[in-house]
Formats: structure tokens, sequence, C-alpha cells
């Protein structure tokens, strides 16, 4: 069995991590630099990061087919404990790349008008963090607007355009590429400018 490094100072690095992915959710579209750890298989760093502080014994991961190999799954289960969910439906996080699809958006958990915080959060592994299409943010944590450009998979950006849900239904999105992490949260507004 092969294990990937997890933290080398697990206290100090996953503190570290926690308090750079809370100023992402809480600042929309600001970018933050997760670094300092080892990168797994097709992962970045900043993906890794998220992983090995958000995922543990209680919170079911439901990962997309690409990224679900056996090296990936065993250091997920040594350094995390996080259960793995066998469907979208039973996952509070989970873990896509570039190829999701309006399917695997739409069978997640968006949680219930009496539990609205059951809404999984949802890393995004993406090709950048700049680049794609211009799009204007507003919203909670922004004064006014912030403009941002992430390369965005098209059923990604089709859902956060037109999202399903009424808040405080949805997903909330970490989007990472290599140690770069931006979130785009349920209660952000999406325009295209």
């Amino acid at each position: 069995m092969t294990l990937l490094p997890g933290f080398t100072e697990p206290v100090h690095q996953s503190q570290r991590a926690f308090r750079l992915i809370l100023k992402a959710l809480s600042e929309p579209g600001a970018e933050v630099t997760l670094s300092g750890n080892d990168a797994w298989d097709q992962l970045g760093r900043a993906a890794t990061a998220v992983l090995l502080t958000l995922a543990d014994g209680e919170t079911p991961l439901y990962l997309c087919q690409a990224l679900d190999g056996d090296t990936l799954l065993n250091s997920l289960r040594f350094h995390t404990g996080a259960p793995l969910a066998e469907r979208p439906q039973a996952a509070c996080l989970a873990l896509l790349d570039s190829r999701l699809s309006a399917a695997q958006l739409q069978a997640l958990p968006y949680g219930s008008e009496i539990s609205p915080e059951l809404g999984a959060t949802v890393l995004v592994q993406i090709d950048s963090l700049s680049g794609g299409a211009p799009l204007r943010l507003s919203g909670p944590g922004i004064e006014h607007q912030r403009r941002v450009a992430p390369v965005l998979p098209a059923p990604l950006l089709a859902y956060l355009l037109d999202r399903p849900q009424r808040f405080p239904l949805g997903l909330d999105f970490l989007l990472a590429c290599d140690d770069g992490l931006m979130a785009i949260p349920r209660t952000t507004h999406v325009e295209v400018c």
C-alpha cells in the first residue's frame, strides 16, 4: 500500500490552511495561497491542503471517478479518516475536476429549509484561476463588486449563473489550481461581465 505524505507539522499547517480557507470563503473571489505541503497525484497543493484540513471522520467525501485512485483513497483514509460517500447525495465534501457534469452538481445535497448547512462544499480542481470568462461577483464579503476570471467548466459556470436553489440552499465552491484557492459560496451572486 502506497501512502502520500500529509502535513509535516499537522497542527500548525492545518490551522494555517483553515484560516486561509475561511478567508477565501469570507471574501468570495479573493485568491489565497495554500503552500507548504506536497501535492497528491493529480491534485495541486491547494486541493491537497483543503482535503487534509476539512476532511475528517465525520465528513463523508465524494470523489469523482477520474480522481478515485487507490493511492489517493489510502492516503485520505490514513491522514483524515474521512468515510467515502458512494453516492453524491451522501456527501458533505465533494472533490471534482474540470470534467464535472451538470448531473454531478444536481446530485449533490443542497440542504433544506430547516437545515441549509447540510448543503455540500464542492472542491473543484480547475486548470487556472485566471484567463477564463470575466465574472462579476457581489454579495456578502464583497464591498461593491469583485471581478474574477477562473477557467470554469461549462456546467459549473451555468450553475453559478442560474443557481437552481434559492438561498439559503445550495452549494459552496472552492476552486483550486496549483497552490491557489478561490471560493464562490452560495451567498455570492455571479454575472458575466
